[in-house]
């Protein structure tokens, strides 16, 4: 299903603009809806995975409608009615927390295990760091508990929620929106408020910490030697309040700039724009994320009790695995970066 959503002509008025693209949004939410409750009953009780662990299509065409109509209404909030706007607004990020959840699972369970049995190979031409090793099978299996009781946790808050009394008052907000859209009389105009987006990333960007020496490939995958099993062995991730939330404050100025350059995107997209190698730097910060959520799922699991050394050592190299695919994603980032400023937005804005 395609990503790319009916954008407005840009010559078009603001007011004209804004109208055509959240309709047409809301429009969108309001086919995907029905989708999503019935992918939701149909989940009940077996929980199958999409390709890759994505989220089922009903889900994703309703998580791609309500990013883009709150990133809308937060870039070009001067145009609507203030009350209306920061209200909807706070009712779609409800929403999409919600949404989100049980996706998140999805892709952190396919990523762990394909990392951990990655690992594990045991292909003499190319074996894995954790190829033979007695703790895999208990890290796999412990994973998977963990991982498919998180999920069923998140769709049974979701069947709930699909009938509660907050998201039916939400869709009747998108109902009244695909008819009209509460505009203010005097509309800014677009492209300087997508400048102003674009200004903010740029910010974000220059606000990231310095960057390390460069990632040098599948590091862990390329190693075969493994402890022996019959000796003491180094504990899985460290469990220190302090080692985590050091971890959590070097990642938080990536998940802003993920933000930024998510509502950029969707604000040139309302002038019908886009900008070359935007979508790209955007997926590289998704697979930030989703790296760095997988390695605090791992840091949690490596919390279970009674766990034997072996099992620790396994979760503690998976751990590693997936701090070393964060910093993957950053270099990727730091190569992508120039290449995209390099376009100059401000003379888009201007001509």
């Amino acid at each position: 299903m395609t990503d790319l959503p009916t954008t407005a002509r840009t010559d078009q008025p603001a007011g004209e603009a804004l109208t055509g693209y959240l309709t047409a949004q809301a429009g969108v939410f309001l086919r995907a809806l029905p989708l999503v409750v019935g992918e939701a009953g149909a989940r009940a009780g077996t929980l199958p995975g999409g390709p890759g662990g994505q989220a089922a299509a009903g889900t994703a065409e309703l998580l791609r409608a309500v990013r883009r109509i709150g990133g809308a209404l937060h870039t070009y909030a001067a145009g609507f009615e203030p009350e209306w706007s920061e209200r909807t607004r706070a009712e779609l990020r409800w929403l999409l927390e919600l949404l989100a959840q049980e996706p998140g699972c999805l892709r952190r369970s396919a990523r762990l295990l394909a990392a951990l049995d990655s690992l594990s190979e045991t292909d003499p031409r190319r074996p894995g760091m954790l190829a033979g090793h007695q703790g895999a099978p208990k890290a796999r299996a412990l994973l998977e508990r963990q991982l498919t009781l998180a999920r069923t946790r998140a769709h049974s808050t979701l069947l709930q929620e699909l009938r509660s009394a907050r998201l039916h008052a939400l869709a009747d907000r998108m109902t009244l929106l695909a008819g009209e859209v509460p505009l203010v009389e005097s509309q800014p105009e677009l492209a300087g408020q997508a400048v102003a987006a674009l200004e903010l990333l740029s910010a974000g960007v220059a606000a990231l910490p310095p960057a390390r020496a460069p990632y040098g490939g599948e590091g862990l995958h390329r190693l075969s030697v493994v402890p022996p099993q019959g000796q003491s062995q180094a504990p899985g991730p460290t469990v220190e309040v302090d080692a985590d939330a050091a971890l959590a404050a070097d990642d938080a100025p990536w998940g802003r700039v993920r933000i930024l350059v998510k509502r950029a995107r969707y604000a040139l997209e309302v002038c019908g724009e886009r900008l070359a190698g935007l979508d790209e730097v955007d997926e590289v910060l998704d697979r930030h994320q989703d790296a760095a959520d997988a390695a605090v799922t791992v840091a949690t699991a490596a919390r279970t009790p009674r766990i034997t050394p072996a099992t620790a050592y396994v979760l503690g190299v998976v751990h590693a695995d997936q701090r070393l695919e964060v910093e993957a994603a950053r270099y990727a980032f730091g190569r992508r970066w120039p290449n995209l400023q390099q376009h100059g937005w401000h003379e888009w804005a201007s001509s």
